[in-house]
């Protein structure tokens, strides 16, 4: 395959949940630079609308937002079956909408447990399932899953999330398995610690649960990764553009991770 064609996107139609900052942003971004058509979903018109204007104008016929609740079926129907009306049917998904709540285990509510799954595992379920029959017909299609490190591992006082993401690994691989020979394939990327405002919550929290400066509490999360050092939000984007990419189309069923080697085994 030409170097030129790597990674060329034309004529591909991307659908990127959580689009409307951080990794999400970094993602949509990357596509369009690739010459594909994206649509952001998210649950925040006014986010949304902010990203666009932050992605355009060179790429303001190619990019269109929806708003979008990826834990509510019916918002996921009504959002997807507008950008395929609008932008055409989804080549390529990027689930890449996620929660994090932070507790101890006996101090997490069953409210808080189902709303970890319902975002982060029944959101990318709902999505998944909504492009699924359009890229089977047309033998063809990328289902990207932006899961965590927290899938591959555990950490304290975030059960929940953890458990989520796992299932979210889960999925990956046994939707990957089921479409194998029907041209779809179905990875997931792991990063570790990313500098988006997740992390800017975790340091914030870390900062009034324990006393430590903003700086002591960002290097604590830093020490996790092995290159001593927070993930960057473009470095995830990248690995997420070689997945939807023609050049991918042997990788499938498996989980990346952006980590610096936190989770070598």
């Amino acid at each position: 395959m030409a170097a030129s064609k790597v990674l060329d996107l034309h004529e591909r139609h991307a659908v990127v949940t959580g689009g409307g900052s951080g990794i999400g942003l970094a993602i949509a971004r990357q596509l369009l630079a690739a010459g594909a058509r994206v649509t952001l979903m998210g649950r925040d018109g006014s986010r949304l609308a902010a990203a666009a204007q932050d992605l355009t104008p060179p790429a303001l016929e190619r990019l269109h937002t929806e708003v979008c609740d990826v834990g509510e079926e019916a918002s996921v129907q009504s959002a997807f079956a507008q950008a395929v009306e609008r932008m055409g049917a989804v080549d390529i998904l990027v689930n890449n909408a996620g929660q994090v709540e932070t507790a101890p285990l006996t101090r997490t509510s069953l409210a808080q447990f189902q709303q970890m799954l319902q975002v982060n595992l029944t959101g990318t379920f709902l999505c998944s399932r909504e492009v699924l029959p359009a890229m089977l017909a047309a033998r063809q299609g990328r289902i990207i899953n932006v899961a965590s490190t927290a899938a591959l591992k555990g950490y304290a006082y975030v059960a929940a999330y953890c458990a989520a993401k796992h299932g979210v690994l889960g999925l990956t691989r046994a939707l990957a398995a089921e479409v194998a020979r029907k041209g779809v394939t179905v990875n997931a990327v792991c990063p570790g610690y990313t500098e988006t405002e997740i992390v800017q919550r975790a340091v914030e929290n870390i900062v009034a649960k324990t006393g430590r400066s903003a700086d002591e509490a960002r290097a604590e999360l830093a020490a996790a990764n092995p290159q001593g050092r927070l993930i960057q939000p473009d470095e995830v984007a990248l690995q997420v553009l070689m997945l939807a990419s023609p050049a991918a189309v042997g990788i499938n069923g498996q989980a990346l991770a952006i980590d610096g080697g936190e989770c070598v085994t």
